[in-house]
C-alpha cells in the first residue's frame, strides 16, 4: 500500500483529500453474469473486495468510510439473493471481526434494523460495541438503509424532541443530530461504480455538497489502485460549497 499512497503526492495531484469518502459498490450481479456465474457469486467477490478497500483506506488518507450494502429498495429483489446477501454480511462479520479489531478499525452500521433477521443485528451490536474504541478507520456499513427513510425517521426524532421542549425552534442541525450517521462527517467524495449514474436514495442530506465520481469498473473489478487515482483527480478539484 505504500507504492499506492505514495501515488497521491506526485506531481500533478492536488493537495486536497477526502476526509470521508462513501462507496456506492454497484455491480456484483452482472459481474457474475459476465462469467455466467449466479449474482451471489458476484456478491460474494463483491465483499472480498470490501475487506482490500477497508484496508487501503488508511495508507490512503481516509479516515471514515461508508459503503451501500443494502438499500431498502432490495428487499424486491429474489428470495434466495436476499437470504443469500444477508448470510454474506453475518460471515463477513464473524470472519472480520478480529482483523479489523487488530486493525484499529470502528465499525457501524445505519439503516433499519428491525426488518433483520436477529442474528445478524446479533452480531451488528457486537462487532459496534468490540470495535468501539478504535480510531485508524471509522467503517460505516449502510444495511436496509434509505436516505428517504432515514429522513423519516429523523423527522419523528426531531418532532418528539420538539413536543419534549428539548427543542424550540429546530435547524439544520437538529435534523443532522436525529439522522443515522449523527456525529459523522459529511462525505467529502461518493464513488459508484459500475457505470450507472444515479445515487440511489444514498445519503441525500449528508451528500448534499459531496463531490462526485462515477467509474464503469464493476465493484468486483475495483482496486485499491482504483481509489486511489480517483482520490488524486479528487485533489484537483475546486470546491466552492455555493461560494464563488
Amino acid at each position: 500500500m505504500a507504492e499506492i499512497a505514495a501515488s497521491l503526492s506526485k506531481p500533478g495531484g492536488g493537495d486536497q483529500r477526502p476526509r470521508h469518502v462513501a462507496i456506492i459498490m454497484d455491480g456484483n450481479g452482472r459481474w457474475a453474469k459476465n462469467r455466467g456465474w449466479p449474482r451471489l457469486v458476484g456478491h460474494r467477490r463483491g465483499a472480498e473486495r470490501v475487506k482490500q478497500i477497508v484496508r487501503a483506506c488508511p495508507d490512503l488518507g481516509v479516515n471514515w468510510l461508508t459503503v451501500y450494502a443494502f438499500s431498502t429498495e432490495n428487499w424486491k429483489r429474489s428470495t434466495e439473493e436476499v437470504l443469500g446477501l444477508m448470510g454474506i454480511f453475518a460471515r463477513y462479520i464473524e470472519r472480520e471481526a478480529d482483523g479489523l479489531s487488530a486493525e484499529g478499525v470502528r465499525m457501524r452500521f445505519i439503516g433499519g434494523r428491525e426488518r433483520l433477521e436477529p442474528k445478524l443485528q446479533r452480531l451488528m451490536a457486537g462487532i459496534e460495541a468490540r470495535t468501539a474504541g478504535n480510531t485508524r478507520l471509522n467503517l460505516t456499513v449502510a444495511i436496509n438503509y434509505g436516505g428517504r427513510d432515514e429522513l423519516t425517521r429523523a423527522a419523528a426524532r426531531l418532532a418528539a424532541r420538539i413536543g419534549r421542549g428539548e427543542v424550540a425552534e429546530p435547524t439544520e442541525a437538529d435534523l443532522a443530530d436525529c439522522l443515522d450517521t449523527a456525529g459523522h462527517p459529511d462525505p467529502d467524495l461518493v464513488i459508484r461504480t459500475s457505470g450507472e449514474t444515479r445515487t440511489s436514495n444514498f445519503l441525500p442530506f449528508q451528500a448534499a455538497y459531496s463531490e462526485y465520481e462515477f467509474t464503469q469498473t464493476l465493484w468486483p473489478d475495483f482496486t485499491p489502485e482504483h481509489l486511489a487515482e480517483i482520490l488524486d483527480r479528487y485533489g484537483l478539484r475546486d470546491r466552492r460549497f455555493g461560494g464563488a
